[in-house]
């Protein structure tokens, strides 16, 4: 993985990855607009390119916070937007999210993107868990999971996301009495195929 001048900023083998601005709306609405790529995302697409503006200000502010956040997903080889993705930091855990666009499943990218999420938030906080909270009919994120040597500790808290249900996935096993709650975008939420493993390099 080769990190780039700008705070923030990655390169892996496919993949350039900046932290997410408001800047980004016109080119991530029409992929977190998409029903499509949100199958597997409880509060469904996001309803106005207004809503999608409010959640990227939001998200995008806690790179400040945390030192660690989502990244606009881009394609190095021709600087196409594909989506977002990254490790959020919660107050018990990391959690791990990415909604690619359905054009791009079923080429890796996934497990690209979230094997640098996982080795940054380790690299920013290790003694936190790092959590994929993913639909139990998601079996492309589930594989996804396994590339990041997780865990799945079973369902949790069906109730809080519309009734629908959510695993726990972590590379830690949950302490009785203080297990993560979701508080947030089930992680691992794009459902692109994965085929092999990529490891990000550092340079």
């Amino acid at each position: 993985m080769t990190r780039a001048r700008q705070p923030g900023h990655l390169l892996t083998d496919r993949l350039d990855l900046r932290p997410l601005t408001p800047g980004d709306v016109d080119a991530l609405h029409p992929i977190v607009s998409d029903p499509g790529n949100s199958r597997y995302i409880p509060e469904g697409p996001s309803e106005s390119p207004e809503a999608t503006r409010a959640w990227i200000e939001r998200l995008s502010a806690r790179w400040v916070v945390n030192g660690l956040g989502y990244w606009t997903v881009r394609l190095r080889a021709t600087g196409e937007v594909i989506g977002i993705g990254g490790a959020e930091r919660r107050p018990r855990f990391w959690n791990i999210y990415y909604l690619l666009d359905r054009g791009f499943w079923g080429r890796g990218y996934a497990t690209e993107l979230a094997l640098a999420a996982q080795r940054e938030a380790m690299a920013v906080e290790p003694r936190l868990p790092v959590v994929a909270w993913i639909h139990e009919e998601n079996a492309a994120s589930q594989a996804v999971a396994r590339h990041l040597g997780l865990t799945d500790y079973g369902l949790r808290e069906p109730q809080h996301w519309n009734g629908k249900p959510i695993h726990y996935w972590a590379d830690q096993q949950p302490v009785p009495g203080e297990e993560p709650t979701s508080a947030g975008p089930p992680a691992a939420a794009g459902t692109a195929v994965t085929r092999g493993r990529h490891r990000p390099r550092r340079g």
